[in-house]
């Protein structure tokens, strides 16, 4: 199920399927801010408070407003990873321009055992997966060799697009660190409203440092997942939001994810 929601209380149901269950709380389910269209084309402040972004999950990923960094969500804490690629606890007051959350009910877990890096680690993750046509939150928590990751500068009117900032993006590396790869799986039908595909972020086992994962090997670690059918999409109201041209034919751009 996808459903569709302003930022005002409206809900407008796209789709509805016999026994589906609209009992609150939404634990299964994964609730967005905005799509990563807007984002791509410098749609960088939104209304959304951490506070009450946090009322809709403990996982996730995102970023800030202004493009401030990338967002990680583990185990109910909300980490901004900055330029300088350290990791800082968020406060509730902090806006978000785009962000993808849910509850984290485990539904199986299974040993990563070998090193692998990023490619291999996504095609073993794929032979476990039952489905490619739904959503997942996934966890990997590890000891890797190596990971490379990036962030991205807080950004000033008139915001560039996505792609121009992160051509020169500042990149970190680390070897021989414990951490975990924070992250989801999308279907590729919601190209252009979150990443199809793979998007993980990481951050250390101290939870001082991380970012948006560029390239890893996992030396071994255990995966957790959580499926859901089902997309909860809070779209901004705002000049910006309203006045943009979201369609985008760049198949390419939206594998750049925030």
């Amino acid at each position: 199920m996808i459903r569709l929601r302003w930022w005002t209380t409206a809900v407008v149901c796209l789709a509805a399927f016999p026994g589906v269950s609209w009992a609150q709380p939404d634990r299964d389910v994964l609730y967005q801010t905005s799509t990563l269209g807007a984002l791509m084309i410098g749609i960088y402040d939104g209304p959304v408070t951490f506070g009450q972004l946090r009322q809709h999950g403990d996982f996730g990923l995102g970023t800030f407003n202004g493009l401030n960094g990338e967002m990680i969500a583990l185990d109910g804490k909300f980490y901004q990873i900055t330029a300088d690629g350290i990791a800082h606890e968020v406060k509730d007051s902090t806006c978000t321009p785009f962000a993808a959350v849910t509850f984290f009910d485990r539904d199986h877990t299974a040993p990563i055992e070998g090193e692998r890096s990023f490619t291999q680690l996504t095609e073993h993750l794929g032979g476990l997966l039952p489905t490619e046509n739904v959503f997942y939150a996934i966890r990997i928590d590890g000891t890797f060799s190596y990971v490379k990751t990036r962030s991205v500068p807080k950004q000033e009117r008139p915001y560039p697009k996505l792609v121009d900032v992160i051509a020169n993006q500042p990149t970190f590396e680390w070897r021989d660190v414990k951490g975990t790869l924070v992250g989801f799986r999308c279907p590729d039908y919601v190209r252009g409203v979150n990443v199809a595909g793979y998007h993980f972020h990481f951050i250390d086992d101290a939870r001082t440092k991380g970012g948006h994962v560029l390239e890893c090997r996992l030396r071994g670690g255990t995966v957790t997942t959580d499926l859901t059918r089902e997309l909860l999409l809070a779209l901004p109201e705002s000049e910006d939001f309203d006045r943009a041209a979201l369609e985008n034919d760049d198949e390419q751009a939206t594998h750049h994810p925030e």
